[in-house]
């Protein structure tokens, strides 16, 4: 943490997240899942606290498609925040959603403790962890439909410049309002991963095909009879199904306005290997 930042404890009552939030120009928030519901309360006191914008904590499958809220109907709870946050844009508050698809490069909890418990967990983890279905030490890789499906996908430093530059530009911060903005370091498939990782750790790797719609509707099954470990591949089934539902580009990237550097796969991989 930077030297110069300013760490300010609350015990959550309006007041005192009032008191922290007066004088401020915008809030990011970055809770976990079981922190979602409370943001309304955040959203009550950054309006009472006169500020102007504020960022929920999303940076992840785009929640504002329906078809995704339909595959996984837990993100239902992001979309709340943000329905709930369009209530008060009459009071001076506007919002912004940042969607970035899976977090490519993660190894530690997401942004401090945003989705850091539960089954969110491993989402955010990603490459490392195994959630892209790439087991690094042991080298195989589980293919889902082919795996020639396009998705976005966001390194976490990338994600922090894009706040950067977005909160640091008067025009972008005016263009954003009540809007959702989509970034990615790259759009790839397993495919390209996989042959990357075989390329930088000069092996071949084992491959199990997987059928995205058999292991959705095992989810569903688990989910019924109140297992809730069948979330996370629902999420992978969004990013990972032929669907398409996680590839960020038809709807529009913010990675030029915010002046965001071009990546490359191939040097991402070395890193988290």
């Amino acid at each position: 943490m930077p030297g110069n930042a300013k760490v300010v404890k609350s015990d959550l009552t309006p007041a005192s997240l009032e008191a922290s939030f007066k004088g401020q120009d915008a809030i990011i928030s970055l809770v976990g899942n079981s922190g979602f519901a409370g943001q309304k309360a955040l959203i009550d006191a950054a309006v009472a606290a006169g500020v102007k914008r504020f960022i929920p904590s999303e940076f992840g499958s785009n929640t504002e498609s329906s078809a995704v809220l339909q595959r996984v109907p837990i993100f239902k709870a992001k979309r709340d925040i943000i329905e709930y946050a369009q209530t008060k844009e009459n009071s001076g508050l506007s919002w912004t959603g940042f969607i970035t698809g899976p977090i490519f490069d993660l190894v530690r909890a997401f942004l401090g403790m945003s989705h850091s418990i539960g089954y969110l967990l491993t989402y955010v983890k990603c490459l490392r962890t195994g959630f892209l279905n790439f087991n690094i030490a042991e080298k195989k890789a589980k293919i889902w439909d082919g795996g020639d499906v396009p998705f976005s996908t966001t390194n976490l430093s990338t994600i922090g410049d894009a706040l950067v530059a977005l909160l640091s530009n008067p025009k972008l911060v005016e263009e954003s309002a009540n809007k959702y903005v989509f970034v990615e370091s790259f759009t790839i498939t397993q495919n390209e991963v996989l042959k990357t990782l075989e390329k930088v750790s000069d092996a071949k790797w084992t491959v199990e095909p997987v059928d995205a719609e058999a292991r959705r509707t095992e989810a569903l099954e688990k989910l019924g009879k109140g297992d809730f470990s069948g979330v996370g591949t629902l999420i992978q089934a969004v990013i990972l199904s032929k669907e398409g539902l996680s590839d960020l580009r038809p709807v529009g990237l913010w990675n030029d306005k915010l002046g965001l550097r071009k990546e490359n796969l191939e040097e991402e991989v070395k890193k988290v290997l």
